[in-house]
């Protein structure tokens, strides 16, 4: 449904990949050889794929029109920008670190020029049906009449395409994790950026969110299948590692989003439940660092002790404070965090009681043996190798889905509804019946402890506890201003959302070091342009997105409804 005569022919960016862009393999990737793409050319290459399959869509080839179902040129735009972007900057960072454009071979002058290319052709495409191409349209859609409706999706083959996408999913977070150095990073992150905007302005994600939420429970198995399959993707212990710290950080931003995405609390000092949790294993775990040197709680009780002390310590805290609203609710609960971990540095025997040990924290917590099966030790499982952090990984991933299903059936259930009543307008709320109070200390108390259980693995995992991490801002987290900023910038709301928030957060930071004096500086740019160009967060909750944008913008089409069913047109009426 486009105007494909100013449509350029677009393989050159993916065959510029296997030309030598440089001579030297001090650049990171070896990007030295012919006839064999390297690192960033891999990217480079895969946008060249994209861009050629969206241009072959908009020639209407058979086979290929699915992936253009709004009918618009800007997916072809989009990857065409995503290639260029990551061809650019590959070739301004050899530049830059070998010391000018002096060290760029043919090959890489031509794949700058190559990717330029379909971008140029992209932009002389038009946004909107024009002249021919409206009367292609209608003559389409006049033969269309006559034929019969095509048949619906069926359910077996709705969860064939969630599994592909699962598998593709489970693919590109893998290859996220396991890149090497910060410049790959970076191009992967913009090439991941343009291609999910293409998708989605090529309405592709609309369709798969309608598809998932035709099959939520399939959608959530088949999530949890690829969370347990990613450590037996990898060869080094390293990257699960960096997996289950983003499952705890994740775990900890599920919890926060009931307060602020469900219950509208603004809550600054968040990570100071997860604190009490980790603090509360530590001391029954047996440490011998702990006061409680003799005492050692079984995993499952160190858990819910940890759990019901941060549930406690929600209760303490949310009891004389809710009844303040909005900046003043904000600064009680950063006054909260600081306290906390101002307590637990001077608990060390000097300043006050002898409880944490102080500065020092609480140090050799014992790996968790669970069955008979050491947390701590490598175990080889058909033939692969697990090692510890992917064992605790994998516990994690049993806390989350036990967190998953907590969030999920509060959220749909009558509290639940309350909450979003409180959100919206707490004065409407309380007129209608609803105890403000209670319903805000019960998302409160019930989030604390959520945080509190997360924190109870972290401490297995750290090996010991100390004062430091849990302060609100830092420059690694978690800390309370990066776990409100993966709910925000995640979306709020949504299940997904927090853990893509958390995910991302956390893999910034780990693979671009030298990002890690200015990280507040870079997410607070970030969120700017997220509340800018899209407040309701990367992974929108439906609701929130018809509030934030009005019907006939690019994100929401004019035949879409709060219930998602069409809505009548004018054209239609």
């Amino acid at each position: 449904m486009t105007d494909t005569k100013t449509t350029p022919e677009m393989p050159a960016t993916a065959a510029s990949a296997f030309l030598a862009w440089t001579w030297t393999a001090e650049f990171p990737g070896d990007l030295t050889i012919d006839g064999y793409p390297g690192g960033l050319q891999w990217l480079t290459f895969t946008a060249g794929i994209l861009t050629t399959l969206h241009a072959l869509a908009g020639y209407g080839i058979r086979g290929l029109r699915w992936l253009l179902p709004a009918g618009n040129n800007a997916p072809q735009f989009l990857t065409a920008l995503g290639g260029f972007a990551t061809t650019w900057f590959t070739v301004i960072a050899i530049s830059v670190e070998l010391g000018g454009f002096v060290n760029l071979e043919p090959g890489g002058w031509i794949a700058a020029i190559a990717s330029l290319l379909p971008l140029l052709g992209a932009l002389a495409l038009p946004q909107e049906l024009t002249g021919d191409t409206k009367t292609d349209l209608k003559a389409y859609i006049a033969k269309a009449e006559k034929i019969p409706a095509p048949t619906p999706i069926t359910p077996w083959l709705e969860r064939a395409l969630i599994t592909v996408i699962t598998i593709v999913g489970l693919g590109v977070f893998t290859y996220g994790i396991d890149t090497e150095y910060g410049e790959l990073f970076i191009g992967y992150l913009i090439l991941v950026a343009f291609t999910m905007w293409a998708l989605h302005t090529a309405g592709l994600l609309d369709r798969i969110s309608r598809i998932v939420a035709h099959n939520r429970s399939f959608t959530l198995a088949m999530g949890f299948a690829a969370a347990i399959a990613f450590p037996f993707t990898q060869s080094d212990d390293h990257y699960a590692n960096i997996g289950v710290n983003i499952l705890i950080f994740g775990t900890v931003a599920l919890g926060l989003n009931i307060v602020v995405g469900l219950a509208g609390l603004l809550d600054l000092g968040y990570v100071a439940f997860l604190g009490v949790g980790a603090y509360t294993a530590a001391l029954v775990s047996g440490s011998e660092f702990s006061t409680f040197s003799g005492v050692h709680f079984p995993f499952w009780a160190a858990a819910l002790t940890g759990a019901a002390a941060s549930l406690i310590f929600g209760v303490l805290i949310g009891a004389p404070t809710l009844r303040l609203r909005g900046d003043y609710l904000a600064i009680v609960t950063l006054g909260f965090g600081e306290i906390f971990r101002i307590a637990v540095n001077n608990m060390d025997g000097v300043s006050g009681p002898d409880i944490t040990n102080g500065p020092n924290g609480i140090a050799a917590i014992p790996d968790l043996n669970l069955f008979g099966f050491n947390l701590g030790e490598s175990h080889n499982i058909g033939g692969l190798t697990l090692g510890r952090f992917a064992n605790y990984y994998l516990l994690m991933v049993l806390i989350m889905a036990i967190v998953v299903l907590v969030y999920t059936r509060a959220a749909d259930s009558r509290i639940g509804r309350s909450w979003i009543a409180i959100r919206e307008d707490e004065t409407a709320a309380t007129a209608m019946g609803i105890n403000g109070f209670r319903v805000k200390l019960i998302a409160f108390a019930l989030g604390a402890s959520l945080a509190g259980l997360a924190g109870t693995v972290s401490a297995h995992v750290t090996y010991s506890v100390v004062p430091t991490p849990y302060q609100f801002a830092g420059s690694t987290p978690p800390n309370s201003a990066f776990l409100l900023a993966a709910v925000v910038l995640g979306g709020m709301g949504t299940v997904a959302g927090p853990l893509l928030g958390a995910a991302l957060l956390y893999l910034i930071p780990e693979k671009l070091v030298f990002l890690q004096d200015k990280s507040l500086l870079a997410f607070g740019i970030a969120l700017i342009l997220l509340m800018r160009f899209r407040p309701e967060g990367i992974v929108a909750n439906r609701r929130r997105q018809l509030e934030f944008h009005e019907t006939g913008q690019l994100d929401v089409p004019d035949t879409t409804t709060l219930t998602d069913e069409p809505a009548v047109t004018k054209a239609g009426a």
